[in-house]
């Protein structure tokens, strides 16, 4: 005995699975990784807003090891376009960009945008620029070629302590910023190199 109706409602379960994921896809290239790079042009810098996907990820990882510097020319007039020098992971869509949007091209060039064009891209983030030509006169906008640096921001803490016993015989509590705590309230404290809570 056959059952056509069972075919049908197995084929409209696998093409709603295939809509979810395709739908997951997209959203990942608009989530935040609440993560950000600095992009640094002729000693000026400006921070970008990363997106959550595979070619962030790795950008971030390669930067935790050093910065990367790239040159990058004008392109069709919206454009500063240059070879990263290495090959990230591409989601690529459909995407109009606008001022300000940072783009992975063909896997390898990074493109930094002062104005709009619609092409399959992997979105990568957005630079935090307050006006259009405080951005034109930052990616040197129509002025040629230009040096780019990427980087992360550094991480600053506590590498080691050397406890200081006090009179007492007891380790003194530092704050996690390594500022040495006298008279502590609740919280997360460093005592004799070891985390304490209090």
């Amino acid at each position: 005995m056959r059952y056509p109706f069972a075919n049908h409602l197995l084929l409209a379960v696998v093409a709603l699975l295939m809509t979810a994921c395709s739908s997951e896809e997209a959203e990942a290239q608009t989530t935040s990784l609440d993560m950000k790079i600095y992009i640094t042009i002729e000693g000026k810098t400006m921070p970008v807003n990363l997106v959550d996907n595979g070619a962030t990820r790795t950008l971030v990882a390669a930067l935790q090891e050093s910065p990367i510097t790239y040159e990058a020319d004008d392109y069709g007039g919206f454009e500063k376009v240059g070879y990263l020098g290495r090959s990230l992971p591409t989601n690529n869509q459909q995407i109009t960009t606008e001022a300000g949007d940072v783009i992975l091209y063909s896997g390898n060039q990074i493109v930094l945008f002062y104005g709009s064009n619609s092409w399959s891209y992997t979105r990568l983030g957005r630079i935090e620029y307050s006006t259009i030509d405080e951005l034109k006169s930052f990616l040197k906008a129509g002025q040629g070629r230009i040096s780019v640096k990427l980087s992360v921001p550094e991480t600053t803490g506590v590498e080691s302590l050397t406890p200081a016993p006090s009179p007492k015989g007891e380790g003194r509590l530092y704050s996690l910023s390594g500022q040495l705590t006298n008279n502590p309230h609740k919280g997360i404290f460093i005592k004799n190199g070891k985390k304490y809570i209090k």
